[in-house]
């Protein structure tokens, strides 16, 4: 029954000319449903695998996240710490601390606000960092409200650098990429070459589908830089729960940030958290940038992951339509209303 829906789902919304999408559902170890339809490039014309690899967009967070809090059981740092104990040219944004940038409660400025017109090149962390620097006050004192911040991301992989002495794509390859054996998945960089690699494309008001795989800001790292395939993000949430170097779900239900106390909304290590009450959470993430959008939803209660990675901008017609179909099969549908949230709360 899932099967068949699901098959149908992506036949409505892909054909094997156009961009498309892998769609993954998983009960524990089990993989439920693996599906995918489309072009991972329109110009070699590669189908769609689930070994393709997506630009993760915003889903990228959870594992700056994670590498943070690695660093952290090491001993290298304390989530606790004020930034500017890593990034003395922030010491005037008082207040700071590293838990607000994993929280969306930092207030720190957005540097997509501040992008001088006549920038050109793609920007990196180290811009945002200068332009984060010439910012003379916080957008609210730290810790007293939610605000989704790219720019906390950014500068948490820039971070995992300066307190590791690594390279960030180094960070990531050795603390989750090789310990999870995620051979499909790495960092982007201009010059690198990602194997599978899908591009990313955006829809004219024609219908013809443009290359848009890069933008001013997508070259940035922390907070949405890296590329996995379906199969290895099912290593990874695997990995959240089973392997307790990577199990996080205390810090999910205890390190949070308050979006909206009346309906049990949080935010947690690049996770947007729901509290259902009873000791029951759900767990979701979205990934929208220049030619992906993407989303991730976990429900503990049945140990069921769905990740649906789609190489077209705006695609929320489909994931929308995702989530519907979803509702007649009751261990893979959100209970929460939040995940229908997430394009405003990640603005």
């Amino acid at each position: 029954m899932l099967q068949n829906t699901l098959d149908a789902l992506l036949a409505r919304h892909f054909t094997a000319n156009t961009p498309g999408a892998v769609l993954l559902v998983a009960k524990g170890k089990e993989v439920i449903y693996l599906g995918s339809r489309g072009l991972a490039n329109l110009q070699t014309v590669a189908a769609i695998t689930p070994d393709t690899t997506f630009r993760l967009a915003s889903v990228s967070k959870q594992f700056t996240a994670m590498c943070v809090h690695l660093l952290a059981q090491q001993g290298h740092l304390q989530l606790t710490d004020r930034l500017s104990l890593y990034f003395p040219e922030l010491r005037h944004l008082e207040g700071v601390r590293l838990l607000h940038l994993l929280n969306h409660t930092s207030g720190l400025p957005d540097f997509e606000e501040h992008i001088p017109e006549s920038q050109q090149a793609q920007l990196t962390d180290e811009d945002v960092l200068q332009l984060t620097a010439q910012q003379q006050a916080l957008l609210f004192p730290s810790g007293s409200q939610y605000r989704y911040s790219n720019t906390a991301y950014v500068l948490l992989g820039l971070l995992a650098e300066r307190v590791s002495g690594k390279n960030y794509a180094n960070v990531l390859q050795e603390y989750i990429f090789k310990p999870l054996e995620m051979q499909h998945s790495m960092l982007y960089r201009v010059d690198a070459l990602i194997p599978n690699r899908a591009m990313g494309y955006r829809q004219a008001n024609n219908g013809d589908f443009i290359l848009s795989d890069q933008n001013i800001g997508t070259a940035t790292r922390g907070d949405g830089c890296i590329y996995t395939s379906a199969l290895d993000y099912l290593k990874w949430w695997q990995a959240l729960e089973s392997n307790f170097l990577f199990n996080i779900t205390n810090q999910l239900k205890t390190t949070t940030s308050s979006i909206d106390d009346a309906k049990g909304w949080k935010y947690s290590m690049g996770w947007f958290v729901s509290d259902l009450g009873n000791g029951k959470y759900e767990y979701c993430h979205s990934g929208d940038t220049s030619g992906f959008t993407n989303l991730v939803l976990w429900q503990p209660e049945h140990d069921t992951l769905v990740a649906c990675f789609s190489n077209t901008a705006q695609n929320h017609t489909f994931l929308g339509e995702l989530l519907q179909e979803l509702k007649s099969f009751t261990e893979y549908s959100p209970k929460s209303e939040l995940v229908y949230h997430l394009q405003e709360l990640t603005r």
